[in-house]
């Protein structure tokens, strides 16, 4: 069973970004706050950023196909 999130994170954003975050979570058939973990988790990853205690079965990657 995964870990149970314990951390919030609030940021504010301009209306355009949010609409634009909303469409990809649309596209891939997520919540905003699931798009926004596979986001980061695909940043760090393409990044070398650690994420220690994330494992590689975390968050599959977001889909690349082009709609």
């Amino acid at each position: 069973m995964p870990a149970s999130k314990t951390e919030v994170v609030s940021v504010r954003v301009e209306p355009p970004i949010k609409a634009a975050l909303q469409a990809a979570a649309n596209r891939e058939m997520r919540s905003l706050a699931n798009m926004v973990e596979v986001m980061v988790v695909a940043y760090c990853r393409t990044n070398g950023v650690p994420m220690m205690g994330v494992s590689d079965e975390t968050l599959p990657p977001a889909r690349t196909t082009k709609r």
